[in-house]
């Protein structure tokens, strides 16, 4: 299938350095790392101003702060890297439907982002003493919510390449449109967090798998117009 050698591609490449995954991986701690001192709880080293209930009502979001500024630096160089050393054109001459080359950077950002992710959690577990007992909810939440920004700014990242400030119309067009898988996640991240179960987000889960549908069907369709120059 094309669209895993694309993937397969773009990961050897980053593998070999690791300049994209580490830079994700020490933004999102230290955006962790920041909050903790400035939010962090009694059972913290850190001193406290907040009481562990408002703490806990801020964590999720921090959380979701640091998954999405650190995956922003990842979505941001995705197609950038290809037009700057001369591959995109390749790529669109490839003899496959301009999809696979959508589903390959999908993939491969989602490789980045999960991995991010694995690092970033036990952190912040740590750091904030939570005692999880429903990890297999907070996984299948995480996953979804990224998953939907993967989808959507996979194609905005595709749509922004051929401007001069891409690193910067980038967020400005993605953000709002992240908003109703960022405050689902946020929201259902917390229940999860606080030992609730998928019956406690009913609402939240609907709304991210249904946001992770359109979108990724959205992208397959429109794809091919918005890597055009």
């Amino acid at each position: 299938m094309k669209f895993l050698q694309i993937a397969k591609k773009d990961l050897k490449a980053e593998f070999r350095t690791k300049q994209m995954l580490n830079s994700m991986v020490i933004f999102a701690l230290l955006v962790i790392v920041i909050f903790s001192f400035a939010f962090g709880n009694e059972a913290t080293i850190f001193v406290s101003n907040l009481n562990k209930k408002i703490v806990d009502l801020l964590a999720p979001g921090m959380l979701w702060i640091a998954f999405t500024f650190a995956g922003m630096l990842g979505l941001s160089r995705s197609f950038a890297g290809e037009k700057e050393e001369g591959c995109l054109e390749g790529l669109k001459l490839c003899p496959a439907d301009r999809s696979a080359i959508y589903n390959g950077k999908v993939l491969s950002n989602a490789v980045l982002m999960f991995l991010m992710e694995m690092a970033t959690l036990p952190i912040f577990v740590v750091l904030f003493t939570y005692d999880i007992k429903n990890l297999p909810g907070l996984i299948v939440v995480i996953i979804l919510g990224t998953l939907g920004f993967i989808f959507v700014g996979t194609l905005l990242s595709a749509l922004t390449v051929n401007t001069r400030t891409r690193e910067i119309l980038l967020p400005v067009i993605l953000f709002p449109v992240l908003i109703p898988v960022i405050l689902s996640a946020v929201t259902a991240t917390g229940t999860m967090l606080a030992n609730g179960d998928f019956s406690d987000v009913s609402g939240e889960m609907q709304i991210l798998v249904v946001y992770d549908i359109i979108f990724f069907v959205v992208a397959q369709m429109v794809f091919e117009y918005t890597i055009e120059d």
